[in-house]
Order: C-alpha cells, then sequence, then structure tokens
C-alpha cells in the first residue's frame, strides 16, 4: 500500500518501522479506518506463537513429518526419516 510523506515523517519521530505498520495492518482489529493491535491481543498472539513453537519443536524431534493427502481427503502420514533408503529395492 502507498504511504504518503506525512506518516513516512511520523513513523521516523515515533521510530516505527514498515515491518511494524505490516503487523498492525495484519492482526490488528480494524475500526473504521483504524487498525489497532492492543497489548491484549499482542498476549493473545504471543500465546499462540508459543504453541506453535512447541508444536513444531515436536515435529522436528521426529526430523520431519510427511503428510499424504488427495483432493480433500488425508490418506497416510509418517515421520519423514521413518524410510529406510539401504531396504529399497531397485
Amino acid at each position: 500500500m502507498a504511504k504518503t510523506r506525512h506518516i513516512h515523517k511520523r513513523m521516523s519521530q515515533r521510530g516505527i518501522n514498515s515491518r511494524l505498520i505490516d503487523m498492525v495492518s495484519q492482526y490488528g482489529v480494524k475500526q473504521r479506518d483504524k487498525y489497532m493491535l492492543n497489548r491484549k491481543q499482542i498476549d493473545a498472539l504471543l500465546s499462540g506463537m508459543d504453541e506453535m513453537r512447541k508444536m513444531l519443536l515436536k515435529i522436528r524431534d521426529k526430523g520431519g513429518i510427511v503428510l499424504v493427502e488427495t483432493e480433500d481427503c488425508q490418506i497416510t502420514t509418517y515421520n519423514l526419516n521413518s524410510y529406510n533408503y539401504k531396504k529399497r529395492k531397485h
């Protein structure tokens, strides 16, 4: 989205960079012509990120996970490193 000279000046004065603006735009609550991201909403987002981190670490401990699906049907899943290439028939 285009930014005016005014917002560039205010961002510079207030120590707000484009990445922060993008986060407020993406995760903030829209009220008329404003997006707001308050402390309570930030805490909820951080809590969700903590949960996602736990799940990602669990997947990483397994060496990754593969999900096989077709169209709208999930068929099977397995650990990424569970396939033994040495036993594979040529």
